[in-house]
């Protein structure tokens, strides 16, 4: 009998032991509580691409461009642009030059998912922009076309007087797309591409408006295009 009682008590040490082991062995299964938070700041920097413009391109004389945005929510940013353009448009009967300052008002919108505390962006954006401005027409030849044995002209040409119109504007709106990228803390590399529509412009007395500051070339549609290519810093101020 206490045989029977030995074995069966050893019996159950060993299954406690190994139930003990098996415990030790098991994974843990708690879940992982880290947050990852998102900075929340002023964003600052330029656009490259002027500079660089005005260095290959002889007709464009000038160009600054100060941009910025700020976090207001996970995916939406209010965002600006200041800059300053002169150049000058060289057509088969004219020869005019734009320069002046204009500023563009807006949002982004971030369609990209991050992974974990990464804060890159594909932006969609829209922009309300208006520009002031000069325009100086340098030269101008009459588009005239003779009649038969060069007899006098069908369409007589109108007199257009060279020289400068002060105080014109434009307005328009754009629409955006664009890609930031995180390349160091803190510090983005961005480029983006602008569909403009043309709102209003001011025209000269005796020409037409080829040109605007910050909307760029001016197309008989009313259409223009642009492109930004731009380097900035986030200076944080919270994160959620």
């Amino acid at each position: 009998m206490y045989k029977y009682f030995i074995n069966i008590f050893l019996l159950f040490i060993v299954v406690n032991v190994f139930a003990q082991e098996q415990k030790k062995d098991k994974p843990s299964e708690t879940k992982d509580t880290i947050i990852y938070k998102s900075p929340y700041g002023f964003r600052l920097g330029v656009d490259i691409s002027k500079p660089i413009k005005a260095a290959i391109d002889g007709y464009y004389e000038s160009g600054f461009e100060i941009v910025g945005d700020y976090r207001i929510s996970k995916r939406f940013f209010v965002a600006a642009e200041l800059g300053y353009e002169e150049e000058t448009n060289a057509e088969e009967f004219t020869n005019s030059t734009a320069k002046g300052s204009y500023a563009r008002l807006g949002f982004n919108f971030n369609a990209y998912e991050n992974w974990l505390d990464m804060n890159n962006e594909i932006f969609l954006g829209f922009r309300y922009g208006f520009s002031v401005f000069d325009q100086t027409l340098n030269s101008y030849t009459p588009n005239v076309v003779n009649g038969e044995d060069n007899g006098s002209p069908y369409f007589p040409s109108s007199i257009v007087t060279t020289g400068t119109t002060t105080s014109l504007n434009a307005h328009w709106t754009e629409f955006m797309l664009g890609f930031k990228v995180e390349t160091f803390k803190n510090f983005y590399v961005s480029a983006s591409f602008s569909y403009k529509i043309l709102v209003s412009a001011k025209e000269p007395d005796n020409f037409k408006t080829l040109y605007a500051p910050g909307f760029n070339r001016i197309f008989e549609s009313g259409t223009g295009f642009g492109f930004n290519y731009t380097l900035t810093y986030l200076i944080p101020f919270s994160k959620r």
